[in-house]
């Protein structure tokens, strides 16, 4: 527990801990069971004697690996469906067919497959089953305008929501008023089927009516909602003519709202969490307890400015060196949840880059430090990289490699920095999508001061990567 490598090792290792624990098949096994004819989910128990046709439909980064699984439980039970992932994350299936789109920012790829899993969707009867995976990158990925609103028009849209700094509850909002399958509206598309949608949460709090931006979940936002976070976030001047208009329009009434809680066309209608940011960080904690560090679950609902929370993990890092709070030295604290970036430059990055790159600076040369921040989907904006991994050394490395780090956070090219410092954690596609994973790790090494005069650990220095998890 003395070296800064063997430090920045353990983060890597909780992280691939965690990501295993949330992959589809371990998420699957924990909640799907068939005993003879009978359907086990984790809230409710189905009769498939009593069920005309099964049919699979999903959307989202972990639902093609999600569908593989289900295969490997129901089999030939399966009548057929369709799922739309993003690109690199499909998997072989053999009663399910796979599409694959782009994402974050929407194309005709998949506002094809949207039609394709609508025609499905609108076919089952009312004694059929529709199984619904939904998983983090539904909304980019289920792509569907409303009436009205040209594709590249609700591409446009969403780049902007994506650089306004929006919460994703808020920018979800939005993308539920501009679409006819999100917002609760694919479960009315299929009543009066029996419809059970399986979940990998990637939003804190596990919000239903936000993950995928809800689209077996009553919405209970309104038109007028879209309108104030558009404009809250500064966008609303600079979205398309269609999608101004329609957003009008439905706040004047002339469009029918999003269906609300209590519609009883949501009887038949199901939504179970198999997944979620929880599940990784306490898979995160017991790697660590396992390994002889003490740990703790700071928080699975964390949100903010990817900078600031950054400098917060930092500062969290710092009080368990210095006064042994919340856990002393050697420590893993552990949190989850989803930040946003306000987007300014024109750089290269992601919120968590942003993080770690943040938390470079407030940790610039101290000891017995580092700090990780996973995408749990191996892909963190539109980067090839999870994250990022940083110690006291690395703002050192970054001045040596001429980055100035507050440039780059102003230009938003955490990317090319972290890249330069040897900090870059990349995973490749891993198939799943929950929160992501801030991971503040000590060690309790021999004292020592930082640039700053706090007390600190063990020597940083030999901590550069890049790493990879795998």
């Amino acid at each position: 527990m003395g070296t800064t490598s063997e430090l920045r090792a353990l983060l890597v290792d909780a992280a691939q801990t965690a990501i295993a624990a949330v992959r589809p098949t371990a998420c699957i096994e924990r909640s799907i069971r068939l005993d003879g004819e009978r359907l086990h989910l984790r809230t409710e128990t189905i009769d498939l004697a009593t069920v005309d046709r099964v049919l699979v439909v999903g959307m989202g980064k972990a639902s093609a690996a999600m569908a593989a699984c289900l295969e490997d439980v129901l089999g030939d039970r399966i009548a057929g469906g369709l799922v739309v992932t993003a690109d690199g994350y499909a998997t072989s299936t053999r009663h399910t067919e796979i599409r694959e789109a782009a994402h974050p920012v929407p194309d005709s790829r998949g506002a094809a497959a949207a039609t394709e899993l609508v025609e499905i969707v609108q076919q089952a009867g009312k004694d059929d089953l529709v199984l619904v995976l939904v998983s983090g990158g539904g909304s980019a990925l289920l792509t569907r305008p409303a009436r009205g609103i040209p594709a590249e028009d609700l591409a446009v849209a969403n780049d902007l929501l994506l650089r306004a700094g929006l919460p994703i509850g808020e920018m979800n909002a939005v993308r539920k008023h501009l679409s006819s399958v999100k917002g609760g509206r694919l479960a009315m598309l299929a009543h009066p089927a029996r419809m059970v949608s399986l979940i990998l949460s990637d939003v804190p709090g596990d919000r239903l009516d936000t993950i995928a931006s809800g689209p077996t979940s009553p919405d209970p936002t309104t038109f007028a909602d879209a309108h104030e976070f558009a404009t809250r976030g500064g966008i609303w001047d600079r979205l398309p003519a269609s999608v101004r208009d329609t957003i009008e329009r439905g706040r004047r009434g002339e469009i029918e709202e999003t269906p609300k809680p209590g519609d009883v066309r949501f009887i038949g209608v199901s939504n179970i969490v198999v997944g979620n940011g929880r599940i990784a960080a306490e898979a995160a904690r017991a790697f660590a307890l396992d390994r002889g560090y003490r740990s703790v679950v700071l928080t699975t609902t964390l949100q903010g400015e990817a900078r600031v929370v950054g400098t917060i993990l930092a500062s969290i890092g710092r009080e368990a060196l210095s006064h042994g709070d919340p856990i002393p030295p050697p420590a893993l604290i552990v949190a989850a949840g989803e930040t946003t970036v306000t987007v300014a430059g024109s750089g290269r990055g992601g919120r968590n880059q942003e993080v770690a790159l943040s938390a470079a600076a407030a940790i610039d040369g101290l000891q017995g430090i580092a700090i990780a921040a996973v995408g749990t989907d191996g892909r963190d904006g539109p980067t090839d990289a999870a994250g990022g991994i940083v110690d006291g050394g690395s703002a050192a490395r970054l001045r040596a490699a001429g980055v100035q780090i507050d440039r780059a956070l102003a230009e938003n090219a955490s990317y090319d920095a972290l890249a330069a410092s040897g900090d870059l954690l990349s995973t490749g596609p891993t198939l799943t999508n929950v929160a992501d994973l801030l991971l503040v790790g000590c060690h309790d090494g021999p004292a020592a001061r930082g640039r700053d005069g706090f007390p600190t650990g063990a020597e940083t220095r030999d901590g550069a990567g890049p790493y990879t998890v795998l």
